[in-house]
Order: structure tokens, then sequence, then C-alpha cells
């Protein structure tokens, strides 16, 4: 027993000391400056700020714990003590700490509720030109190049809480790996707006956690991703100049739960390199000037249980040589198409539901050669066609279920200098055709359904073939048309 008892002393020794020892050191009352309290703190202590603007910039040292003094009683924008405990970090341009960050990290160390500015140069003119011309101008070399944040986090493991960055020069809050050692700081409850840079920037092999922020009206993405993987959950990114989270580089980041709306480009892109591969999971992705998720460049990105809704184009936009796995997702009300591909592009899309918008459900528009595979989709009520296929592309569709009440299109167009093969589908509705085909169509074991046969006017046929085409027609059920395969006329 009593070597036990013994035992037990020696661990809450070594175990309790650092607590035992830990100080809370007190700005202003204590210390003039947060810089000076830090100095004199050790790891486990506490430097407590009182409100006020502190006009410095700060290093950190490890393990040190800085914080706003107050509760968590909110205010405007974020936490009250937050917006009233001020970092103001201005300083001329020949200053010798200009170069300095805001706040600069270090290893274990804590900042927890202060407001940023004055880092850097905010210029008002230029973000407004770019907001204007949706980063269409924007340099893609820019995007990640190193610059002076309002927070620094460079190879350490630290927590970021609660902070509010705004009217940097650069990237609000910057996340860098090194070559010695891959970072994962905990980045949680920020607001990071107005930046000449992105919001929060994870880079160079980091792999931060980054969890509830808000980010919005930055110069390039809300939260930006290049050559890391970070996880990135439960964010709210909007209004800002390119993506709400921007995904390139080599980045493979998990991205789930997320809230991306009103940016003026996607609400989630992913861009650059096949060895771009992200999982963007069960995120809202709406009211986004471009696509709600977009994939080009040559990304492989796995699209998987998103909404993606009244965008104001696709719902989800593949391009340029991407290469995506699409799975269960909800695309509607979206201005042109819910699932949109172009350029040379490469799919999979199994069990997604696309309703309601304004153009085709699934759309294929003109490319050199394009390969897609649509799976079990639920295809309903999309204004015009459920899939359209235009020149260049390869489209394989097994057992999805394609259907539109009412209109004169057909259900199905595949054009000139398309492929397509459909096997066990259901097709359904009553236009000039269940399939319109100028291109090339196998169609085996279909099941195509006029729900409203005409009495007369347009055509109305099961499989419609214009003259050039080929087809295939093989134990295809055809029920209520008029017509069920209508072949040019020698």
């Amino acid at each position: 027993m009593v070597r036990i008892l013994l035992s037990c002393s020696l661990i809450f020794m070594c175990t309790g000391v650092a607590t035992l020892h830990a100080r809370t050191l007190r700005v202003p009352k204590d210390f003039q400056s947060i810089q000076s309290a830090i100095d004199s703190a050790e790891a486990t202590d506490v430097v407590l700020v009182e409100q006020g603007t502190y006009h410095e910039r700060i290093v950190l040292k490890p393990g040190v714990i800085l914080r706003s003094a107050g509760d968590d009683t909110l205010g405007k924008l974020g936490l009250a003590r937050v917006e009233a405990t001020i970092v103001d970090g201005a300083l001329p341009a020949n200053h010798r700490n200009v170069d300095m960050a805001g706040i600069t990290m270090a290893e274990d160390a804590v900042l927890d509720g202060f407001t940023i500015i004055g880092v850097g140069i905010y210029d008002d003119k230029k973000w407004q030109q770019h907001h204007e011309t949706q980063g269409n101008d924007q340099s893609h070399e820019h995007i990640g190049a190193l610059g002076t944040p309002g927070i620094s986090i460079v190879g350490i493991d630290c927590e970021v809480r609660n902070n509010i960055v705004h009217h940097i020069g650069y990237t609000g809050i910057a996340i860098q790996g090194t070559e010695q050692r891959r970072c994962s700081p905990l980045i949680e409850g920020n607001i990071c707006y107005r930046n000449m840079g992105g919001g929060i920037g994870s880079m160079h092999k980091s792999t931060a956690v980054i969890r509830k922020n808000i980010c919005f009206e930055n110069f390039y993405a809300g939260i930006g991703n290049d050559d890391a993987s970070p996880l990135i959950v439960e964010n709210k990114c909007y209004e800002n100049i390119r993506a709400g989270i921007g995904i390139s580089e080599e980045s493979c980041p998990v991205v789930r739960g997320n809230q991306c709306y009103r940016n003026r480009r996607s609400g989630i892109g992913s861009r650059t390199l096949a060895t771009t591969r992200p999982v963007i999971e069960d995120n809202d992705c709406y009211e986004n000037e471009m696509a709600g998720i977009g994939a080009e460049e040559n990304s492989a990105p796995v699209i998987s249980k998103n909404r993606c809704y009244r965008n104001r184009l696709a719902g989800i936009g593949i391009r340029s040589h991407a290469m995506a796995t699409i799975v269960g997702n909800e695309c509607y009300e979206n201005g042109t198409v819910g699932i949109g591909h172009e350029s040379d592009s490469i799919t999979t899309l199994i069990g997604n539901h696309c309703h309601d918008n304004l153009e085709a459900g699934i759309g294929f528009s003109e490319c050199r050669e394009g390969r897609s595979s649509l799976i079990e989709n639920r295809v309903i009520d999309n204004a015009k066609v459920a899939i359209g296929v235009r020149e260049g592309w390869h489209v394989t569709a097994l057992r999805n279920e394609l259907s539109r009440e009412g209109g004169m299109p057909p259900i199905v167009m595949i054009f000139s200098g398309s492929q397509a093969y459909f096997l066990d589908n259901t097709v359904r509705g009553s236009g000039v055709a269940g399939i319109r085909v100028a291109g090339e169509l196998n169609a085996v074991g279909n099941t195509i359904v006029c729900s409203q046969p005409r009495g007369g006017g347009p055509p109305n046929n099961g499989i419609w073939a214009l003259p050039g085409s080929r087809v295939s027609s093989r134990n295809n059920q055809f029920v209520g048309w008029r017509q069920d395969l209508a072949t040019p006329k020698e």
C-alpha cells in the first residue's frame, strides 16, 4: 500500500508540476505590451489581455496561452471580447519588422480571442476590380505564394481560436509545413474577411484541422489549399472573389459539412494535377456565381452526398480533363444543369438526384473526347432534357431513372458525333421522343414510357433516329408511344 501511495504521489508531482507553476500575466496591469508579457512567460502560462488596441506585432513562445479577457458573450460579428481586443500591426514601410506576421505562433501555443488588423496593405480598389471580374484576371501563380499574413503558423502544432482577422495585405491565417515537419494545428471559430489573399490558407504539406470558421469577402478563396491536406469541416465561406473553398497543387483535403454560398466563382473548386484528390462530402453549396462544386485541370475529386442548388451555372461542373467520381449528390434548381461536363473529362456518376434544373439534369458539352458512366441516378423534371450528350462524348448509362412531366423536348438527346450505350434504364415522359438520336445509340433492355400519349401534332416516338444516326435497339419495352422506333425514311 505504501508503494502504491508513493507511486501515485510521484505521478502527481511529475504531471502536476506544470499546472502548479502556471501563472497568469496580465496586460496592461502587469505588463504594458503583449510582447513583454510573452517574453516573461513560460510554457503553460496564460497571458491575459484586457480590452484595448495594442500597436505591436507579436511572436509567441512555445506552450504559452495568449487570451483576451472576458467571457463568450456575442458581439456584432464574433465574440464581444474579440471585437474589443485589437492587435494593430501597422508599421512604416521601412520598419525592420514589416515582414513579420501580425502574430507568429509557436509550438503548442494557444491564441484565443483577438482582432488582428494593420498587417500589409489592403487595396480596396484592387479588391473591387477583381470582384467585378470574378477573379478571372488573377494569376494562379500568386495563389499560395509566400507573403505576410495576419497569423502565421510554420511547421508547428498549435491552436488558433476565436479570432477576427481582416483587411490584411495577404492571407488572414497562413499555415505551412516545412521539409522537416508536416504540422497539424487546430484552426477553430475564427472570422477572416476582406484579406488580400485567402481567408485561411493551408499550404506546403500541412494537415491542419480547420473547423467552424467564417471566411467571407477574401481576395482569393475563403479557405485555400495549395499542396496541403487538411480536414475542413463545418465552416461557412461566402462572397469570396474566388471559390468558397479552393483546392489545388496536389492537395488532398477532406472537405465535409461546410456551407459555401454566394461566392464569385464556385462554392468548392478543385484544379491542377491528377494528384489533387480531395474528398468533398456532405456540403451545402448554393447561390454561387459559377458551379456549386467545380473540378478542372486534371484534378480527381470524390464528390459525395453534397447538396448543390440555385447556383448560376451547374450544381456540379466538371471540365478541362478532370477525373471525378460523383456519388449520392442532390443537384436542383441550378441555372444550367444539375451535373455538367466539358472539355474531355472522365467521370463516374452513381446514385445522384438531379431535378428541377433550368436546362438538363446531366449535360455533356461538346468536346474532343470525354467519357462518363452513369449508374442508378434519378434525373427528374428538368426543364429541357434529362440527359443531353453532345459531340465527342462516350456515355454509358445503366439503371437510371430519367423522366419529365410535360414539355416538348425529348427526355434524352444524343447529338451527332457522340456515342451512348443505354442498358436497363427507365425513360418516362411525353415529349417528341423518349430518346432522340443524331449520333450513335446502343439501347438494350430499357423501359421507355410515354406518360401522356399525344393524339396528334409533333412526333411522339420512343426512340427517334435522325438522318445520319446509328441506332441498335434490343429487348427494349415501349409503352404508349405513337411509334416505338422511328428510323429515317429511305
